[in-house]
C-alpha cells in the first residue's frame, strides 16, 4: 500500500496501514483528520505525529494535485486547472453563494462522448480519474475558499457513468470521510446503456441528472454522437426504472442552443417526454464555445421556453449562468491553455 495514495482510504483502511507501519491504531484517526478535514498535502506536515516517524514518511504519497491555473470570475466563481501526478491537467470549479459552496468535479481527463457543443468533448479523452483525484478536487476548492464545501456535482470533464466504479468509491469517501451528505451530491450523465440501471442497484440518495439536450432522437444524435447507440426511449425507460428502484426524482438537463433546440414546438415536445416523471428540468443557456457553431439564445427565447414547460405542468427552472467572463463552460479554460501553451 506504500505506493498508493493515502487520499481516498477509509479510517479502517488507514488503521490497517498504520498498524502495518508498527504504529498504534489511534495514529490513523490523526492522519484521517489531517487528510480530510485539514487538507494535508504531505505527511511530514502532520505535526501530531512523532517527528522520527514523520521523517520516514516523506516518500509516502498523499495524492494531492497542484493548481496550475486559478481563474476567478466577477460573480465569485473560481475555475481551476489542476495538474495531476502524471502531468495531465483537469478542470474543477468552485461555485459559491451565500448559503453554499458547490464544487463541479471532473471524472475523466477529457471525454469520449464528443458532444458537439462541448469544449471538453472536442479535446478528446485520455484516461479515467482515480478516487483520490476526484476527492482532491473537493479538498482543493475547500482549501482555496477557506470554507467548507456543502455540495458536489459530477458535471465537470468526462462521463461519470463510464468511470462508475471510481466515482462510487469517491462518493463513499466524500460521504464518510469528508462529511458531505449524499443528498447534496449530483451525478450527471448523457446516458450510457445499462449504467443507470447499474447505478440504481446501489440505492444511493444522490440526485441523478440526465442530460437530454434534445426532445427527439434525430436532433439528439446531431448533438451527442453516442446517442446513436442509445435510443431516447431506452434512456427514458432506464430513468423510470431508476425512480422506481431508488424513490429519487430525476433532474433532466437541457442546454438551450439559440435557434437549434429552443423553439416553442420543441418545448412542447420536451414537456410531453418528461410528463409523469417525478422530475425537475434544468434549462441551461449555452456558454459559447469557439468553433462549435452554436449561439446563446436571447433572454426572451429562454423565458418563452420555460413558460411553455411550466404551463404544461413541468417543474422547470433556468440555471443561473456563472463564470461567463472566465470561460466557465466545461473544458473551455483547459482548451484555451492548450492552444496557447
Amino acid at each position: 500500500m506504500d505506493s498508493l495514495p493515502l487520499l481516498g482510504l477509509s479510517l479502517a483502511e488507514l488503521t490497517a496501514w498504520v498498524e502495518a507501519q508498527g504504529q498504534p491504531a489511534y495514529r490513523a484517526k490523526q492522519i484521517h483528520s489531517w487528510l480530510y478535514q485539514q487538507g494535508a498535502r504531505n505527511l511530514t506536515e502532520i505535526s501530531v505525529l512523532p517527528q522520527r516517524w514523520r521523517s520516514e514518511l516523506g516518500s509516502i504519497t498523499v495524492g494531492r494535485s497542484v493548481i496550475a491555473l486559478r481563474s476567478g470570475s466577477r460573480d465569485g466563481t473560481v475555475k481551476y486547472l489542476l495538474r495531476l501526478g502524471d502531468g495531465l491537467v483537469i478542470e474543477t470549479v468552485g461555485i459559491p453563494t451565500s448559503q453554499r459552496l458547490t464544487v463541479c468535479v471532473s471524472t475523466q481527463v477529457g471525454c469520449p462522448m464528443a458532444c458537439d457543443f462541448c469544449a471538453t468533448g472536442k479535446g478528446g479523452w485520455q484516461r479515467n480519474l482515480t478516487p483520490p483525484e476526484i476527492v482532491d478536487q473537493v479538498l482543493t476548492v475547500q482549501e482555496d475558499f477557506s470554507r467548507r464545501v456543502s455540495h458536489v456535482v459530477f458535471m465537470g470533464m468526462g462521463e461519470p457513468l463510464l468511470n462508475l466504479d471510481q466515482v462510487l468509491a469517491a462518493l463513499r469517501c466524500l460521504r464518510e470521510d469528508v462529511g458531505i451528505g449524499q443528498r447534496s451530491m449530483t451525478i450527471s450523465t448523457v446516458g450510457v446503456p445499462g449504467q443507470i440501471r447499474r447505478l440504481a442497484q446501489h440505492h444511493l440518495q444522490t440526485t441523478l441528472a440526465v442530460s437530454l439536450h434534445a426532445p427527439d432522437q434525430q436532433l439528439r444524435e446531431q448533438l451527442i454522437p453516442s446517442a446513436r447507440h442509445y435510443p431516447l426511449e431506452d434512456l427514458l425507460a432506464e430513468a423510470r426504472e431508476y425512480v422506481q428502484v431508488t424513490g429519487r426524482r430525476i433532474s433532466f438537463e437541457y442546454i438551450l442552443l439559440g435557434g437549434f433546440n429552443d423553439l416553442p414546438h420543441q418545448a412542447m415536445r420536451l414537456a410531453g417526454l418528461v410528463k409523469g416523471f417525478p422530475s425537475h428540468v434544468n434549462l441551461i443557456p449555452y456558454n459559447p464555445v469557439a468553433g462549435a457553431g452554436f449561439e446563446r439564445p436571447s433572454p426572451q427565447r429562454i423565458q418563452a421556453f420555460l413558460r411553455i414547460l411550466t404551463q404544461g405542468g413541468i417543474a422547470a427552472t433556468v440555471r443561473q449562468a456563472r463564470g461567463l467572463d472566465q470561460q466557465a463552460a466545461c473544458g473551455q479554460l483547459r482548451a484555451t491553455q492548450q492552444q496557447t501553451a
